[in-house]
């Protein structure tokens, strides 16, 4: 059960999360134009998704994880067992990849009438960085997920309770602070599984899925948390 808690709760939170970026770039999209701060609607938006993800994933009995940077951190320090991370690896990619497609069937006709000079990218469903300089798109992808498990890390079970509200805040807080520069995937999953998702289902007048970049919303995120477990430890 703990298995399908992590597939759903991603699931739930990519439907939001990506959700938050067709309603912003697409053509037609109430959204798109009609809010100017989409920087914070991007923020608030994504924040919310990790905080229904993390609440979905709890009553189904996982421990709302939903990004294997989480996953791997916590089973370095002991707080997991390894033996669980392969499967709660593959129901969060799997479950990131099925909340993409699902927004891409909710908004196919606006991919219809979206070119990719309009908005209809990648970024939609995945990280762009704002400024293409791999080696501190890299280090951002370190300092933000650095952070994030750092502070997951001081609310003890953060999936019980109001915690998950508490983890959506700190989400919002990283998007606001740390975010703009390669739109914060902190999480593989959040980010391998739509990009994926975006390069092999036919969504009309689509872009490049920028597979050049793919690795850094990987192994950044990953490093980042293993940072902040090896200082947790240390301390």
């Amino acid at each position: 059960m703990e298995y399908f808690g992590e597939f759903i709760g991603t699931f739930v939170l990519m439907i939001f999360g990506a959700g938050v970026g067709a309603s912003i770039n697409l053509e037609y999209a109430y959204a798109k134009g009609s809010i100017k701060a989409s920087w914070i609607m991007v923020a608030l938006g994504w924040g919310l998704a990790v905080m229904l993800g993390v609440y979905t994933a709890a009553y189904f009995g996982a421990p709302g994880h939903l990004n294997p940077a989480v996953t791997i951190a916590f089973a370095a320090g002991g707080i997991i067992s390894w033996k669980v991370v392969p499967g709660f690896v593959l129901a969060q990619i799997c479950g990131a990849f099925l909340g993409a497609s699902v927004v891409a069937l909710q908004f196919y006709p606006h991919f219809k009438k979206t070119k990719v000079e309009q908005g209809n990218t990648v970024g939609i469903f995945a990280t762009v960085p704002a400024i293409d300089n791999k080696k501190f798109n890299f280090i951002s992808e370190i300092v933000a997920t650095f952070t994030f498990v750092l502070c997951l890390l001081t609310l003890g079970n953060f999936a019980e309770g109001l915690k998950p509200f508490i983890v959506g805040l700190l989400i919002v807080a990283i998007g606001f602070s740390l975010g703009s520069t390669t739109g914060y995937a902190i999480n593989p999953a959040r980010d391998f599984g739509p990009r994926l998702a975006y390069a092999v289902l036919p969504i009309p007048n689509k872009g490049s899925a920028n597979w050049d970049y793919s690795w850094i919303p990987i192994v950044g995120p990953i490093i980042g948390g293993l940072l902040a477990i090896l200082l947790i430890k240390i301390i």
